[in-house]
């Protein structure tokens, strides 16, 4: 073969073998930051879940929370996941809801008795108009911990320990202080998309609580109240009480810490 020729086709493949190379060290990249998280939804059935079947089902890669008008909630419900407690851990997925919707992801909770599929515990806050979207709150307990932007620290009651409501106003935790700011809420919501999919990761370790959106801390909570706190519990969505509402969740894959 002439040896111009040669040349001149090797350098004619170049783009396509770098832009392989690219891929490829990608591909690795993303790998190795999945390693150790496991799938915990098949994307095909409720298989390790327990939840009202009237409220929960699997469809299309998805695992969907729907609300109907003619199956309006009484109360929150949840579907949850039973493949274990959720202790330390980094949780990943997708989720996605309709504008009326209200939904989270709750983390370290116990089911609340006479209730059926009912949590207490912390949660991820998700709604579709994402005026509360990565915030901390704790549902049936000490309510908001942290709101979107916020690094904080939660206290104990002052004093003698007390009714959890003696310690809230506003529907918000009052012995907390905000240790830094994580950027202006209004400014954390435009980076929230309506409608359409965004990515959460959870990190929770020990008495420190992370919620990212699309990558973005949105809040970050260090519990020091050992009075409240719960270091471990079982993992579930919500639907909330309200109006017609659908929401969707997909890959979601765990890691325990």
């Amino acid at each position: 073969m002439n040896k111009l020729l040669f040349n001149k086709k090797m350098w004619a493949l170049l783009p396509s073998f770098v832009l392989f190379t690219i891929v490829w060290v990608l591909a690795q990249g993303s790998l190795k930051d999945e390693d150790g998280f496991v799938e915990i939804f098949d994307g095909k059935t409720l298989t390790g879940w327990e939840g009202d079947p009237a409220y929960w089902r699997a469809e299309n890669g998805s695992l969907v929370g729907e609300v109907t008008p003619d199956k309006l909630l009484k109360n929150n419900t949840f579907i949850i996941w039973r493949g274990g407690q959720a202790k330390d851990f980094e949780l990943k997925g997708e989720f996605r809801l309709t504008e009326s919707g209200n939904s989270g992801i709750n983390y370290r909770s116990e089911e609340v008795d006479g209730i059926p599929y009912a949590l207490r515990g912390y949660q991820a806050d998700i709604d579709g108009r994402n005026r509360y979207t990565g915030q901390n709150y704790e549902e049936r307990g000490r309510t908001t911990l942290a709101y979107r932007g916020q690094k904080v620290l939660v206290n104990s009651p002052a004093g003698e320990a007390k009714a959890v409501r003696d310690n809230v106003k506003n529907n918000a935790w009052t012995a907390t202080t905000v240790t830094e700011s994580l950027g202006a809420s209004d400014s954390l919501q435009a980076l929230i998309k309506s409608e359409d999919w965004n990515d959460v990761h959870l990190i929770v370790n020990g008495n420190r609580l992370q919620h990212y959106v699309n990558g973005i801390l949105m809040s970050d909570v260090t519990d020091n109240d050992t009075v409240n706190r719960k270091l471990a519990g079982v993992l579930g969505i919500q639907v909330h009480v309200g109006p017609p509402m659908k929401v969707e969740y997909r890959n979601l894959r765990m890691k325990q810490l």
